[in-house]
């Protein structure tokens, strides 16, 4: 497998997928999963972090398989009674999950994300240490032919419909990373760094946004990116639809591009070409789909492999 520690760039639902497969495959003392929070917001006077929170449902066993977020065997009570008085309803929490963002709004007005979310995870029987990209509030805007949205509006509200143009992070510039994130990085046993399938533009660029972040990847361990769009098409969300929007090739080797200075190696579908991607890259290939716990566990292996022989 690997000798040491491994950190996870990650967001999103594919992200959460690859990180259960490394999960499945590392001992947890050994991986850290830097999440996204550019997606973070404030609803009804709750503070929400939907990538996190699909991190803490997905490895605790809490999620929702169908839907691909949420709790499972959730109930929409709240909904029910929102939407009968006329209460902004476009973004959708369950009765289980309100418990989650209530507890962490309250606890929001004295403490950090980073330390609010580890002790959730240890309530909910994770092991694995899950640390937000910073401590500091980073907002995803998009910029689309109907204007500047924050980026749930433009995903949830208007269900990625209006065409974008670009995107920014409003507040990248003054946040600092999270300790937890920088302490990862800078592990001396730290062995490799895997980029989850996550959006590029969307979820993992958030993450190099913080100032320091990108730095601290160069030069501490291999950079291993997974693709997101094997074969040309995107698993699940608006990752294809932006590409093109932005004039963009859909295929790996546009994603290889835009890492390019961050990663020294990607793992490539088994229906991409290898010979379209940048010189210089380390490239091994996977059928990157991950339906299963055996699919799941696959890619992550396929991953490490590629960081051990590019450490070699």
């Amino acid at each position: 497998m690997i000798d040491g520690k491994v950190v996870l760039l990650t967001g999103g639902v594919g992200g959460a997928k690859l990180a259960r497969g490394l999960a499945a495959v590392l001992a947890p003392e050994q991986l850290t999963m830097v999440v996204n929070t550019g997606d973070d917001f404030t609803h009804l006077g709750l503070r929400i972090s939907p990538d996190i929170d699909t991190l803490l449902y997905s490895l605790s066993g809490l999620s929702d398989e169908e839907r691909g977020w949420g709790r499972a065997g959730e109930s929409w009570n709240f909904m029910a009674a929102l939407r009968q008085i006329g209460g902004a309803d476009w973004f959708q929490l369950g009765d289980a999950d309100l418990a989650l963002h209530v507890e962490r709004t309250h606890r929001l007005a004295g403490e950090r994300l980073s330390a609010i979310i580890a002790d959730f995870a240890a309530r909910l029987g994770i092991a694995t240490r899950i640390v937000p990209m910073s401590d500091d509030p980073v907002a995803t805007m998009v910029l689309t032919d109907e204007g500047e949205l924050p980026f749930q509006r433009y995903f949830v509200a208007r269900r990625c419909e209006p065409r974008l143009q670009s995107v920014r992070f409003a507040g990248a510039d003054a946040a600092r990373p999270a300790p937890g994130a920088l302490a990862a990085l800078a592990d001396p046993d730290l062995a490799a760094i895997i980029v989850a399938p996550s959006n590029p533009y969307l979820s993992i660029d958030p993450i190099l946004a913080v100032p320091g972040l990108a730095a601290a990847l160069r030069g501490r361990a291999p950079v291993v990116a997974v693709t997101p769009v094997p074969g040309g098409e995107a698993v699940k969300g608006p990752t294809a639809k932006i590409m093109r929007e932005l004039g963009l090739g859909v295929e790996t080797a546009t994603i290889a591009q835009h890492y390019r200075g961050v990663i020294d190696g990607i793992v490539i579908d088994d229906k991409d070409d290898a010979a379209t991607l940048p010189p210089g890259l380390g490239v091994t290939s996977s059928d990157t789909l991950m339906r299963s716990a055996g699919d799941r566990a696959r890619v992550a292996t396929t991953a490490l492999a590629l960081a051990a022989r590019l450490r070699r």
